[in-house]
């Protein structure tokens, strides 16, 4: 961090000080003893006290320095994920009897998105907002408007109920939600409705997709380090889908249409270790937004009659593979043990012999360091990549391919949803390793590890009326 370079100097400093000061003292006072003989023998007044009161007062300088250049852990206090009513459902056979009575979609495209939704992993409760429930979708400013304040003031009571704390002890805000950006911002919405503090430090991302509750994550790690000991921040994740809604029939632009579904999650971080259920270990972000083709993998256009969607690359799950390589790269040193590392190192240096270039690169055994895994709920074919890229076990997979099942592809939000999934079922253990991985626009792939210091006791949670249903029998054969 960049506060090791000023601690190092002024560790040089106190080093090169104290030496000279006893260098001084043993040739002016001991080396004359030590001539004369045994007969001279040293006093408790030798040592002058101006020495000793100068080496005292570097030693508390350069404490107190270090204290406040450190890097502080930050915790998790608590989240809250968002619970959609009932009403807000919608089956696959409903989605695809909208498409094939909109007069907007071609035949071909409505036989497409019933392909998608056969193997899309998604189960029958999976929600949308009500605009969605229309036959031809039509989302206003006044519809996307409610159906964000839905979504984050729903997860905000659930939070400030479960931590109770208050509202005046939070110290900063972050919010992020891709594609709906009003004036004034969501984050001044927020404050409005909860009558925050006026100097609180407020920020709002846009346009960073499913990784962009991660990048929330990284900032307020970030925030917390410059704020008070103790500071609270509070970051709020969701994805308005409503105004996304893609109305041609380009079948790269139509997939958000039948993937995207409704979520939202508030955090609460801090420095206070007070009440803290998680502490977070290291975040790595990686952006590959240098090369083209993951800068256009996840892009927003208008197709050839003005319709605007988000376009999805063929080649999204090959960048998503590179971007986790990359990720994976810089991270591994953080949380990989020791013998993970050089097996790494020496799969490394043997292939760059000429006759050990073919043999496949190791991959580490990243289940020796995290005992559950949150991967972004993308789509079947995301999470059987890291799956197989990972060489994870079904276990370890299951939060994700139930949390599509019951939920959809939240975006940003799904590995929250993991995570509460994982403390429905009760299989979060104090001092358990937790690692999220996330994906986004960009491309970018962004992940956070936690070790978990308060186990949950409570069943409380998106998954509080259908946990007692999962793990279910899923076929993977249907989602290939």
């Amino acid at each position: 961090m960049s506060s090791e370079s000023p601690l190092r100097r002024l560790t040089l400093l106190y080093n090169c000080t104290a030496n000279t000061l006893i260098l001084r003292t043993v040739t002016k006072k001991i080396a004359p003893w030590l001539a004369a003989g045994p007969e001279i023998v040293p006093q408790p007044t030798a040592i002058c006290p101006i020495h000793l009161l100068l080496v005292i007062v570097l030693l508390i300088i350069t404490s107190t320095l270090y204290l406040a250049l450190r890097s502080r852990t930050v915790y998790l206090v608590d989240y809250a994920c968002f619970r959609p009513n009932s009403d807000l459902r919608i089956t696959k056979a409903t989605f695809l009897e909208h498409a094939r009575l909109s007069s907007l979609l071609d035949d071909s495209i409505v036989n497409f998105i019933a392909t998608i939704l056969e193997r899309s992993g998604m189960s029958d409760e999976t929600c949308v907002p009500p605009v969605h429930h229309y036959i031809e979708p039509c989302c206003g400013l006044d519809e996307a408007r409610s159906e964000a304040e839905l979504v984050v003031f729903s997860v905000i009571d659930d939070l400030l109920a479960k931590t109770c704390i208050k509202r005046d002890a939070i110290g900063g805000l972050i919010t992020n939600c891709s594609a709906f950006c009003p004036v004034p911002s969501i984050a001044d919405m927020i404050v409005n409705k909860y009558k925050l503090r006026g100097d609180i430090r407020v920020m709002n991302l846009s346009g960073m997709a499913c990784s962009a509750s991660m990048i929330a994550l990284g900032l307020a790690s970030n925030m917390l380090q410059v704020m008070p000991r103790g500071s609270h921040v509070l970051v709020v994740s969701t994805e308005t889908i409503g105004p996304s809604y893609y109305s041609g029939n380009k079948r790269s632009m139509v997939l958000s249409n039948i993937l995207l579904r409704v979520g939202g999650v508030a955090k609460l971080l801090s420095t206070s270790r007070s009440k803290a259920r998680f502490r977070l270990v290291h975040f790595t972000r990686t952006i590959t937004a240098a090369n083209n083709s993951a800068y256009r993998c996840v892009y927003q256009e208008e197709d050839e009659k003005g319709n605007v969607g988000i376009t999805l690359s063929k080649d999204l799950t090959v960048i998503a593979g590179d971007a986790l390589k990359a990720n994976i790269m810089a991270t591994g040193p953080y949380v990989l043990p020791t013998s993970e590392l050089l097996k790494f190192s020496l799969f490394h240096m043997a292939r760059k012999m000429p006759h050990w270039r073919k043999i496949r690169p190791y991959i580490p055994n990243f289940c020796v360091t995290f005992e559950h895994f949150c991967i972004h709920a993308g789509g079947p074919a995301v999470i059987s990549s890291v799956q197989h890229g990972l060489k994870l076990s079904d276990q370890h997979v299951e939060p994700s391919w139930m949390t599509l099942h019951r939920f959809g592809n939240q975006l940003s939000t799904s590995v929250w949803y993991e995570l509460a999934y994982i403390d429905a079922k009760g299989q979060m253990k104090k001092n358990d390793r937790v690692w999220m991985i996330g994906f986004g626009a960009g491309y970018e792939c962004n992940t956070a590890s936690w070790v978990c210091i308060q186990p949950s006791f409570s069943a409380d949670g998106p998954w509080r009326n259908c946990i007692n249903h999962y793990p279910k029998d899923i076929s993977k054969n249907r989602l290939k």
